[in-house]
């Protein structure tokens, strides 16, 4: 009864020192993700029809690229730093 449209914004990384990191931000609707960025790759990909279309917009936009790809230092090393010391101080 309705629509369920959703983002979500991941740091995955194995390793302490965060070398691995990546920063993924996902676009769904109705639980199906659409479009997603990977910081790995650098731009969006889409997964459904709609999706592609708007991968390839995202993806002419230069500065929202970049602005994407910083995130990953931005946002996520940044918040891993804090997140992770308020893990291993409470021992």
């Amino acid at each position: 009864d309705g629509y369920y449209e959703y983002t979500m914004f991941e740091c995955v990384y194995s390793t302490s020192d965060y070398s691995d990191m990546v920063y993924l931000q996902s676009y769904s609707f109705n639980k199906v993700v659409d479009v997603q960025f990977n910081s790995s790759l650098g731009k969006f990909v889409g997964y459904t029809e709609q999706g592609v279309k708007h991968a390839e917009n995202f993806n002419k936009d230069q500065a929202f690229i970049q602005q994407q790809k910083a995130a990953v230092d931005t946002f996520c090393r940044h918040n891993a730093q804090i997140w992770d010391s308020a893990v291993r101080d409470k021992s």
